[in-house]
């Protein structure tokens, strides 16, 4: 077969249903490919940027490896952003880009870039096929890499001619996948962590998106169950175990809820179960570690000690881990500190009684109109994140999409729109975003109208920049530039120019109606929120503790 006819055998061993992409010259050939061969179904986006993203959103939601292709030159280079967001959060994503002919490699033919260099930083792994007889072992191991231990995007550069020259396709045989069993040093670092466990006073689990990689949250919550844990959650592990969960404290970490962050800050001892300690989880990183034990479990042997030194590290299969840890017997009595955390969490208990239409009332009315239901969330990047992060109550794993390492504007409506081509009728996804992202990847609102899916789609709309212009108030002494939208803009109107419905609200009761019906319809729909402009609360003070907050006047 040829090799273009390759590409989507090895798709199709591999599970992938459908592609997302734009094409150019030097993909063709597997269009062409993809026109004949109906098992594979391309999505035609607006941009390759939004193709990377809806690949990521739809690997985040199925947990499978999503597929994005893009031709050579630009097409390729838009693809970086999205391949630097799946990096940064561990989402397994196979790019194809196409590539001038290898007769013409090197001499700066028309749009030849080095795209293996571009994005090697970026990427789990990166190729550029030279011979159709390497094409299909390629294919295959970027599939296996992707997926494989810590997930992560991998990108293959194909050159045009490969596309029509013979390449050979065997089929794959059957692996024998057998486990390796943790060896004798494992076991004992195990048995001084649950060690470690029994004997803390004031111990906290921090659960990051590395349980929702490893598929482990019926393990988590039979763990901190067994060992009467509180948890906290960081932004990318949401849904790791549900909130509703008595023992879960929500979000912690730079806008997290204060009781989630008071009880990282007194514990002396954190398990982290696949978290990174990043900076926006940690704050200062000295005044983080003081005084504080740490069990670090992650699939990443890179990962331990990296950020926070000295801690009782576990690198493997989280599963296996965690059921090591719950051979011991539990012993310490933790009333003391449950009665300390509880009276936190009603200290900071947040008052949704306001007089005014606004985020997190928004996001508390969407969580209660919700529950129980089949919807995902994707979102944006900024103060409306946040808001979400804190108020929605994320139940379930991989139904909460957001860009966390790399803080990505404009991933939410693509990821969203990549969600929704898994979730199918199933499960409805919820995307939210303000109006600064909305205006850098809302053409995809194109493809979703074409497509007839039903995500609802709700924009905050105050006009700003939020999260630039609550920095620029912290740390800048309120000198705004370059956050503020002065000039109106009618989003209404743009989402109608797609063919959505679409509705602004500005009171309670028009967003409780307009999201009302919303869910009654099985077509997009889009409400664009009227607000003021605001601040994240709670925000923790720069260089301070993370149980150190700003005062907003």
């Amino acid at each position: 077969m040829t090799g273009a006819e390759a590409v989507i055998e090895v798709l199709v061993e591999n599970g992938v249903e459908r592609v997302f992409g734009y094409p150019g010259g030097m993909i063709l050939p597997l269009y062409d490919a993809l026109y004949s061969d109906k098992r594979v179904e391309e999505i035609l986006v607006t941009h390759e940027q939004n193709a990377a993203h809806a690949a990521d959103g739809y690997a985040r939601a199925s947990g499978k490896v999503g597929v994005c292709i893009a031709t050579s030159g630009p097409g390729a280079t838009n693809l970086v952003t999205g391949l630097g967001t799946a990096f940064m959060d561990s989402i397994p994503v196979v790019a194809i880009t196409g590539q001038v002919d290898t007769t013409l490699l090197g001499r700066d033919a028309f749009q030849e870039t080095d795209i293996l260099d571009v994005t090697m930083p970026i990427t789990k792994h990166n190729y550029k096929v030279k011979s159709p007889k390497e094409l299909v072992k390629i294919l295959r191991d970027a599939f296996k890499i992707a997926k494989s231990g810590r997930p992560g995007p991998v990108l293959v550069d194909i050159p045009r001619d490969i596309f029509f020259k013979n390449a050979d396709f065997e089929p794959l045989k059957k692996e024998d996948t057998e486990k390796a069993k943790p060896d004798a040093d494992f076991l004992i670092c195990a048995a001084e962590a649950a060690e470690e466990i029994v004997k803390a006073k004031k111990p906290c689990v921090i659960v990051g998106g590395g349980v929702i990689s490893a598929g482990a949250s019926k393990e988590v919550v039979e763990f901190i169950e067994k060992f009467n844990l509180p948890v906290v959650h960081t932004l990318m592990g949401l849904g790791g175990i549900p909130r509703s969960h008595k023992q879960s404290l929500g979000f912690a970490g730079m806008h997290g809820k204060k009781a989630a962050n008071h009880a990282v800050a007194a514990a002396d001892l954190i398990i982290a179960l696949g978290s990174r300690f990043g900076d926006r989880q940690t704050g200062a990183i000295n005044k983080y570690t003081k005084n504080t034990k740490f069990i670090h479990i992650d699939i990443d042997p890179a990962e331990i000690d990296k950020n926070v030194g000295g801690t009782l590290g576990l690198a493997g299969d989280m599963k296996v881990i965690l059921n090591l840890l719950m051979k011991k017997s539990k012993s310490v009595d933790l009333s003391e500190w449950w009665a300390q955390i509880r009276a936190w969490e009603s200290e900071y208990d947040y008052d949704y009684q306001v007089d005014r239409l606004t985020v997190p009332w928004a996001m508390n009315y969407v969580a209660k109109a919700t529950k129980g239901l089949p919807f995902a969330f994707a979102t944006d990047v900024g103060q409306h994140q946040m808001w979400a992060a804190l108020h929605l109550q994320i139940e379930e794993p991989r139904t909460w999409l957001t860009s966390g390492g790399l803080g990505t504007m404009g991933f939410g409506l693509p990821a969203a729109m990549g969600a929704q081509f898994y979730y199918g009728k199933n499960r409805r996804v919820v995307h939210i975003a303000g109006d600064g992202g909305i205006k850098m990847t809302g053409s995809e609102y194109y493809t979703i109208a074409r497509k007839n899916l039903p995500i609802i789609s709700i924009i905050a709309d105050n006009s700003s920049l939020g999260m630039i212009r609550q920095l620029q108030t912290v740390l800048y002494k309120e000198r705004y530039i370059a956050c503020e939208f002065d000039y109106e803009m009618d989003y209404v109107m743009y989402a109608k120019s797609f063919g959505i419905e679409a509705e602004a609200v500005s009171t309670q009761e028009e967003f409780a109606d307009a999201f009302k019906r919303a869910m009654e319809s099985d077509k997009p729909r889009v409400i664009v929120m009227k607000i003021a402009r605001s601040f994240v609360e709670p925000m923790t003070k720069a260089g301070a503790r993370i149980d150190e907050f700003v005062e907003f006047k």
